[in-house]
């Protein structure tokens, strides 16, 4: 069985979320995905979420293509996830590309996927922003 990882804070879900949590589940047969705790988004990453980290949690495993939601609570994490799930790739958006090569030392494949281009969770709060002012 191939396993996949792929990491994010999945907040206010869109279609560009699934478009990369399915072409993530593609690569493989088993797909976990690591959503970023509220205290990791707020201390570390400095960012708000609309949703708490449980709503969101629970929107992700709703999605057919997710087989098992882990939390994210800091950025070292990663290398220790590998192991302990027994990772054969790991999937991120290609905004990171490069960023997390070092996983490939670790035995694991490292995929850069193209975001969906034309939404973006940050730009749905902008545009959100914007009709409220």
């Amino acid at each position: 069985m191939k396993r996949i990882i792929t990491y994010g804070t999945f907040d206010l879900i869109h279609y560009g979320h699934i478009n990369l949590l399915e072409r993530a589940k593609a690569l493989g047969d088993y797909l976990i995905v690591a959503i970023s705790t509220d205290e990791f988004n707020n201390y570390e990453k400095h960012k708000k979420t609309y949703f708490t980290y449980e709503q969101r949690k629970r929107l992700v495993e709703a999605l057919r293509c997710v087989d098992l939601v882990i939390p994210e609570k800091n950025w070292d994490q990663k290398k220790t996830d590998v192991h302990l799930y027994d990772i054969d790739t790991f999937v991120i958006g290609d905004d990171w590309k490069g960023k997390f090569d070092f996983l490939e030392d670790e035995g694991v494949e490292v995929v850069y996927l193209p975001r969906t281009p034309e939404i973006s969770t940050t730009q749905i709060k902008r545009d959100l922003n914007n009709r409220n002012n």
